[in-house]
Parts: structure tokens; sequence; C-alpha cells
């Protein structure tokens, strides 16, 4: 449908000017000369207007050859589909419209057009417009139209009324003041449902209706591919979501928190546990879904707290780490720990019960004052702590390694 084609084809005479505007604004042009002819003839004294009859009769009994009966013309004047035949003095259309009190507005169809000069036999069709407020397959907007049924309307503007829903009878009339109007034509829809095509002609308002129309069901949570309120178009295809769900409770761990504290207390390098973390739980709620046979990713619901998490506490040595020890600082502690450990600080043997540079077992390391496990501490404080140790025992506690000091 071509709304401006329509609006084009009601202005009045077929182009003339809107209302109230010249029909031709050149000087001396003709209708300067009938407007002028016009005011003349409205300046006649009204005793003349009334003998104009009179004159015209007379002149017909006598039989004379009157410049009146030359300007009278005999036309037929059809306003809206009514008829009549009247006689006439003006020049054009638009002096007889005006001189019949006939008001045309941009919407309204005059033919011929308003200059047209008037010639006795004349036909003069006047068709007035009517505002249509059409709304076409759930788009809404105001078209204009000269036609006085709904069957005319949709023929002039062209809209596709077979098998189409119409909220008034093809028959029902268009007064001026206008009319709603609701059109849904019929369209191609096509549905995949339960792993099967359905094609159908509807002229459904909603997805909904139109489901229903090709026989489907919807049960539960089934629901489309497109939201069910929404308008079907020409063309679509719609799949049938198949629905199932329910619910599933579950225990989670809720991780704990480290927090680390500096402790001047202990050495730079040395970090000791003071409180253990432990993870808290919660309980979790989550709805599962399961769309035409294939499970769907689940969504959380609600969580709720069993046993909030406790943090970590590791506090973080800052103490400058001393590393000479007099009588131990010349030896080849390095030469010793290549033997001992392959010189990896957090070296740990078979057992678990040595670890470090040089090995130590936790009692000896923590009666060194030593924090936590050897194989935890810096390398420095190992050697440092090792020196210590070979100041009070010698290089027993190493009975293979020892002689590697003195390399």
């Amino acid at each position: 449908m071509d709304g401006s084609a329509d609006a084009d084809a009601h202005e009045p005479g077929n182009g003339a000017p809107p209302d109230g505007a010249p029909a031709d604004a050149a000087p001396g042009g003709r209708a300067a000369a009938r407007r002028a002819a016009r005011a003349r003839r409205r300046t006649r004294p009204e005793s003349l207007r009334r003998l104009v009859p009179q004159a015209l009769v007379v002149a017909f009994l006598a039989g004379g050859t009157s410049a009146f009966i030359a300007d009278d013309k005999a036309v037929k004047l059809s306003v809206d589909g009514v008829p009549r035949t009247l006689h006439t003095f003006a020049d054009d259309v638009d002096e007889l419209l005006e001189d019949e009190g006939v008001p045309v507005g941009r919407h309204d169809l005059v033919a011929p057009g308003l200059d047209h000069e008037l010639s006795s036999g004349d036909e003069i069709a006047v068709r007035y417009g009517r505002p249509v407020m059409l709304t076409l397959d759930g788009q809404r907007r105001q078209v204009w139209t000269t036609a006085r049924t709904v069957d005319d309307a949709l023929r002039q503007l062209g809209v596709r009324a077979e098998g189409a829903y119409l909220s008034a009878s093809r028959h029902s009339a268009i007064s001026r003041g206008g009319l709603d109007l609701d059109v849904r034509t019929e369209r191609t829809v096509t549905f995949m449902a339960d792993g099967r095509e359905r094609t159908i002609r509807t002229n459904a308002a909603t997805v909904r209706e139109a489901v229903a129309e090709a026989g489907l069901v919807l049960r539960g949570q089934d629901t489309t591919s497109v939201p069910l309120d929404s308008f079907p178009r020409d063309g679509q295809t719609i799949s049938v979501l198949r629905i199932t769900g329910s619910k599933e409770v579950r225990e989670e761990a809720i991780p704990f928190r480290t927090v680390r504290r500096a402790d001047p207390t202990r050495f730079k390098g040395t970090e000791v546990v003071e409180q253990q973390g432990r993870q808290g739980v919660q309980r979790v709620t989550y709805a599962l879904r399961t769309v035409n046979g294939v499970k769907q990713r689940p969504r959380r619901l609600k969580t709720e707290i069993v046993k909030r998490p406790v943090q970590q506490v590791v506090r973080v040595g800052t103490k400058p780490m001393p590393t000479s020890v007099a009588g131990a600082d010349q030896l080849n502690w390095a030469a010793m720990a290549r033997c001992e450990s392959g010189g990896r600080p957090n070296a740990v043997d078979a057992s678990g019960t040595y670890g470090g540079l040089y090995q130590f077992d936790t009692a000896t390391w923590r009666g060194l004052g030593g924090q936590g496990r050897p194989q935890d501490a810096s390398a420095a404080e190992q050697t440092y702590r090792a020196k210590k140790l070979y100041m009070q025992r010698g290089a027993s506690p190493w009975p293979v390694c020892g002689r590697k000091l003195h390399q």
C-alpha cells in the first residue's frame, strides 16, 4: 500500500493549491480576471440579481438571444454520490462550488479540476476525504480515502484483503468522521515442533493464536522461540520449545581467605601459620531445565550459609636474618648443600622426615630456633641454622656429606 500515492490522488482539482491559496498568482492572469468578475457580480444591486431569472424567462418567451441565455449553463453536480442538476453562470468549477456552498479541502477529490472552464452539460463530482486509522498487520497509521465503504477503501488503498481479518464488515459505511480499521492479512507461518514441520495460513494477531490454529498444545513451561504475544510475520519460522524443569539442592564449600600479618620477632623469609583456615559450607538451590531433550546449564535460585569459613592467619617474619656464625662461616656450605639436597631449599626426602638444603628433621630445626618446617624457610635461614648446628655438634649430623664442608 502506498500512502503517498493515495494522498496525491485526493488533492482537490487534481493538483490544485491548498485551501485558501490563489489558483494563479500571475498578474493579469485568468484567475485574476475571474476574481474581478466575481467581485463585480457581488456588487450588483440585489434587485438586479432578482431580475436575472425573470429576464431569462422573458428572453425565452420572446425567442431572443440575450447574453443571459449565452452565460447560463446546465450542469450536473454530484457531492459524495448525491447528484443534482442545476443552472449556473459560474465560469469554472471553483466558482461553481463557491456559489453552491460546497467547501473542499486538501484530502477531497474534485473532478474535473477546480480550474476547469464550465460548459453546459458538464458533470462535476466532489468526493470528500475520510480519515481512516488503519492498523495493518500490527502497524498503525492514519490514511485518507474518498471511498464510502470499507471494501472500496481497501481497494483504493491497495490492501490485499482475501482471507484477511477485518474489524469492520466490508460493506460498512465510512462516515466523514472516519473509521478505526484493523486489518490482519493472511500470512504463511511455519512451526518446528516435536521433530516435525507444520506450515499454516493464518490471520492470527499473536503467535499464541497461531500455535493453537496449528493444532499445537503448550504444556507446563513450554514456549516458543519468539514471544507468544508477538505478531506472526509472513514467512516466519517459529520453533516450539518443549521444556521440563526441576530443582536440585547442593552443598558446596566456601573457600577461606588468608590474612598475612607482619611479625617482627621472626626472621625475614619465615612464614608461620598462626591460625589454620577452614572452609565453610553453603546450601545452593538450582533450577534444572531440559529444552527439547537437551540439558541446559543449571541456574542458581538461592543460597543458604550452613557454616561460615574461618580465615587463615599467617605470620610473616620481618626481622633481618643474621648470616654469620663465628667458627663456621669459612666452611663450604654450598658444597654440602649440593650433596645433601641437590642445592634445593624445599627438598624433602622420600620418607618425609628430613627437609631443606641440609636435610634437617623437624625436632632439630625447632631446637635451633626455627619455626614451622625447615623446607619452608629461606635458604639464608637454613644456612644460618646449619652453622649453629655445626658449632654444637660438628659435622656428625651429616655423616656422609659433612666432609664436603672442608673441600
